[in-house]
């Protein structure tokens, strides 16, 4: 298949967490013999803040941030078998939303691509006047970054022909075990920027648990934090490029994983970073959201915390030889069930037979 893929950034993960799905999902379909083009805008400096060079595995296209440059990268994407519009794009997002399913031709079709699903769905059915309210019925699937029953029942509700969760996974080829580095030296690491909807979660989880246990040493990286009065204890590091992931995951004695707000709230929706880290061998921490055990079983592939005391708990007991017990069986995991070969697989029936394997996603 030719799949056109619009989508926030491919090359950059500069305030574009959604950077190494994309890259995880594209690569795999790239290796079940399907040529994707991705269309980018150029904006909020990300091609200045470039992680990696036009891949092998995809063309990439970046478009002017402008209703011109978008409509000219739709003439080019008409000819693919299948065109996806992702959700965040940040640059005229409703203008593509609504083009989208007007250059389908038959024979074709149209996927939105939701990698914020519990956002979009409390915003449109906070407001029946939501633009994309009336458009959902016209995408021939919904595929979700996670979120699981409750977003596809959701969706669903709204008028989606189908709605499947191709949730969050580890390509092995980017992240995998690095060796220590002094820079990551913690005893908890939490990688993550600062968003409207994660903030008061990371005061909880992070924050909070570096003030309680004073005598642990904790490390912040991600974009937005140069402001935020931190604990004594706390070190921060700024952004973090996509090629210092591995030692970041790989040298602390144990890395937390803090959901936004309205991904804990639906549930089913592990972050990218979960499996990056259990891909790496780290020792996960991560807050409590329902359907976790679906991912990693809890007190044997992974630890969880129900507030920022049990996260101050976990570090001050745990052992680096418990660490490393839990960060292995986390990776044997992920290699087993979680990588994006895996989603790949799931993409291709959900676009060629309408369904998918509901036992795994």
């Amino acid at each position: 298949m030719r799949i056109a893929f619009f989508g926030s950034s491919l090359v950059s993960a500069y305030w574009n967490g959604a950077a190494t799905y994309y890259r995880g999902i594209i690569r795999a379909l790239n290796a079940r013999g399907h040529a994707v083009t991705f269309y980018e805008p150029d904006a909020y400096e990300r091609q200045q803040h470039r992680d990696m060079e036009d891949p092998e595995w995809a063309r990439v296209v970046v478009y002017p941030a402008t209703e011109a440059g978008v409509s000219q990268a739709l003439d080019e994407a008409r000819a693919a078998d299948v065109i996806v519009k992702a959700s965040g794009i940040g640059v005229l997002d409703e203008f593509l939303e609504a083009t989208v399913p007007e250059v389908k031709a038959p024979g074709k079709l149209v996927v939105f691509w939701d990698v914020d699903a519990p956002a979009t769905l409390d915003r449109v059915r906070a407001n029946e006047a939501d633009p994309f309210r009336r458009l959902i019925p016209r995408y021939d699937f919904v595929l979700t970054y996670g979120g699981g029953p409750p977003v596809v029942e959701a969706y669903e509700a709204l008028g989606a022909r189908r709605c499947v969760p191709v949730y969050n996974a580890l390509d092995p080829e980017t992240h995998f075990p690095a060796p220590p580095d002094p820079r990551f030296s913690a005893d908890l690491a939490f990688l993550g920027n600062r968003l409207p909807d994660r903030e008061r979660r990371v005061e909880e989880y992070f924050f909070g648990a570096a003030a309680a246990a004073p005598a642990a040493r904790f490390l912040l990286a991600g974009a937005g934090w140069e402001d935020k009065k931190l604990p004594a204890n706390v070190q921060y590091l700024g952004h973090l490029y996509t090629r210092d992931h591995n030692a970041f995951n790989s040298t602390p004695r144990a890395v937390l994983n803090i959901s936004r707000e309205s991904m804990a709230r639906y549930g089913y929706s592990p972050a990218t970073r979960v499996f990056e880290a259990a891909g790496a061998g780290a020792c996960i921490i991560t807050d409590s959201w329902q359907g976790l055990e679906l991912f990693l079983e809890p007190g044997r592939e992974v630890l969880v915390a129900r507030h920022g005391r049990e996260t101050a708990a976990h570090v001050r007991e745990l052992t680096p030889a418990r660490a490393r017990v839990l960060g292995q069986a986390a990776r044997r995991r992920v290699l087993a069930e979680h990588t994006y070969a895996h989603r790949a697989r799931d993409v291709e029936t959900v676009i060629e037979t309408g369904s998918v394997r509901t036992a795994r996603v």
